[in-house]
């Protein structure tokens, strides 16, 4: 956030701490910024016929100004480097960035019925039912169900030409929801 800490910045220090000290089966947070408004998480959907144990799901979380009465921005995106800073200095004074590439597994796009090739991810819970009460976790969580509970192998029957005018931001679009059965 430009100028400070987010208006709800202790609400998202609290979700912060539970999100860090209680584990969510298969999800990891694996990158935060200092003022808690952009993250990175791991998936993992295991045991499924569709998902094989080395794909590696990565979902970004925006929080906007108007979070928690505004829904984050949510997406699937391909992340395959963890930037570990050292607090050691090197000879020169610098500091030392080491970066790691996740190992054992393949970045990708789930292939799922309401996730677009782009990361975009056509979910209510992201749009009209989204409520103050909802919560990064409740995101997380949704998420990885809904890729739990999928058995069909296509993406939205209008990916190609979503992905082709879709803008950068998925809170910027009006999704037509085609199946709420997966």
């Amino acid at each position: 956030m430009a100028g400070g800490r987010h208006p709800f910045y202790k609400r998202l220090l609290k979700e912060y701490k539970s999100l860090s000290t209680n584990s969510l089966s298969g999800i990891t947070m694996v990158k935060n910024d200092e003022n808690l408004t952009e993250f990175i998480f791991r998936i993992e959907v295991t045991n499924h016929t569709l998902y094989k144990k080395e794909d590696l799901f990565h979902l970004s979380i925006i929080i906007t100004s108007e979070y928690p009465v505004d829904s984050p921005r949510v997406q699937f995106v391909i992340f395959d480097e963890i930037v570990i800073d050292d607090d050691d200095k090197d000879s020169k004074g610098s500091e030392n960035k080491d970066t790691v590439v996740v190992p054992n597994g393949v970045p990708k796009i789930p292939i799922h019925p309401h996730v677009y090739s782009n990361g975009h991810i056509c979910l209510n819970l992201l749009g009209e039912d989204w409520t103050p009460a909802c919560s990064i976790e409740s995101v997380l969580l949704s998420i990885q169900s809904m890729l739990n509970t999928n058995d069909k192998n296509e993406r939205p029957p209008d990916d190609a030409a979503y992905v082709k005018r879709a803008p950068l931001n998925p809170k910027s679009t009006t999704f037509i929801y085609h199946d709420d059965t997966v």
